[in-house]
């Protein structure tokens, strides 16, 4: 099946017929070529979907309160509601099953810091020390805010490395003073971060910010971990969220914009399967362009075998096996295939390489690329797929009468 005098017969069977043998390869590889490209595409929006939720405990509810959109008991439409520290209290008490949780004070973030002849605004949020654990975050150097930082109003601060660069340079900043909006605060530790943006900022002891910059008790944000919960029983949480607040400020529970309860696990889970139904749809596209490819193989497998009818007639004459023709017709189809399937692998797989080295990314799409794995199992199939389309045309080959073959000519 495999004898050099068989190769070289194909090779110049092809040889004779290059435009046609090259569009044929053209479509196999370009089928390829277009199912890595499209599955490494689809690849980079998932991964840049995750490294959006990265930094942030996924499984987990943000509160925030705004105003009223529907009148409620006499209450006029437009009334602020305000959130405070008992609020915090009563839904850590009525929802035991939450997980970690913070409350933070989101307005006025931005702060005059100073250090030495450094100066600047930066993002300075007050929190509770489970933030550290919703925020993902690592500590670099020091530690975190805790109860006894809260308790005593400690003024201290934690950093994220991006900022202690920036005022402490080479220094270690632990022990030193930050002047934020004229208080000093005493940096006891610093972090890191997933997203780099967010290491450009410190983060204070709520019960101190709210003291020191008169927030008085209000807290903008409640920030609640759901620990294991499934999808229903966080949307379960929202609801008993929403129907305690309502009752307490006296607005509707169909009022969303009274009080915005944002489930980012389920935010999390559609974008998700949004991506997963891309993922499918890419497949389907990919799967109908290699089909095409194949068809292409089995054509020309039909067309290579009524051209040389007369030479596979004289071959069955002379003693040729049916064996030995299925075996030529098999090995051009399979040779086609595999050129052009590897061909459309290796030059997809470059460019997914080269998009990654020269860093063409954003926040929404990061690393294009293909589990190996799956790639040359896609292109094992299109050889095998290919020779099976090579089989029909063959078998058809190896039936041909040697008396019918020649009078064809």
């Amino acid at each position: 099946m495999f004898e050099k005098d068989a190769w070289l017969e194909i090779f110049a069977a092809i040889k004779q017929n290059k435009l046609r043998t090259f569009l044929t390869a053209f479509s196999v590889g370009w089928g390829i070529f277009i199912l890595i490209i499209l599955l490494g595409a689809g690849n980079g929006l998932t991964n840049g979907a995750q490294a959006q939720f990265a930094g942030d405990a996924v499984n987990s509810i943000f509160v925030e309160a705004g105003k009223t959109s529907i009148a409620q008991s006499g209450y006029k439409v437009g009334r602020e509601i305000r959130l405070t520290n008992q609020d915090f209290e009563l839904i850590a008490k009525r929802i035991p099953q939450l997980g970690y949780k913070t409350a933070n004070h989101t307005r006025n973030q931005m702060h005059n810091v100073i250090y030495g002849k450094e100066k600047g605004n930066y993002l300075c949020r007050p929190c509770l020390p489970d933030n550290y654990y919703l925020e993902n975050a690592t500590i670099a150097s020091g530690r975190f805010l805790n109860e006894t930082d809260l308790n005593d109003y400690r003024k201290v601060c934690v950093v994220g490395l991006s900022m202690a660069e920036v005022f402490f340079k080479k220094e270690n900043p632990i022990g030193k003073y930050l002047n934020i909006d004229g208080t000093f605060f005493k940096v006891v530790g610093t972090f890191k971060d997933v997203n780099r943006s967010e290491m450009l900022r410190a983060y204070l002891p709520l019960t101190t910010a709210q003291k020191v910059f008169n927030y008085k008790n209000n807290i903008d944000l409640m920030w609640l971990g759901l620990g294991d919960l499934t999808l229903e029983e966080s949307e379960q949480v929202s609801e008993e969220i929403r129907k305690i607040l309502a009752k307490k400020y006296n607005f509707s529970r169909s009022d969303r914009n009274a009080l915005f309860v944002n489930n980012l696990y389920a935010e999390y889970k559609k974008i998700m399967n949004l991506l997963s139904g891309i993922k499918l749809f890419v497949w389907i596209i990919g799967i109908m362009t290699l089909i095409a490819g194949i068809v292409g193989v089995s054509n020309i497998m039909i067309i290579v075998v009524k051209e040389r009818t007369k030479e596979i007639g004289i071959r069955k004459a002379i003693g040729a096996s049916p064996q030995s023709i299925i075996g030529l017709v098999l090995q051009e189809s399979i040779l086609i295939t595999s050129i052009a399937g590897f061909t459309g692998l290796l030059s997809a797989s470059g460019i997914l390489y080269l998009v990654n080295s020269i860093g063409i990314d954003s926040d929404f799409f990061k690393q294009p690329q293909v589990d190996l794995k799956v790639a040359l199992s896609a292109t094992f199939i299109i050889i095998i797929a290919g020779a099976i389309a090579g089989l029909v045309p063959a078998i058809k080959a190896a039936k041909i009468h040697p008396i019918e073959a020649l009078r064809s000519y």
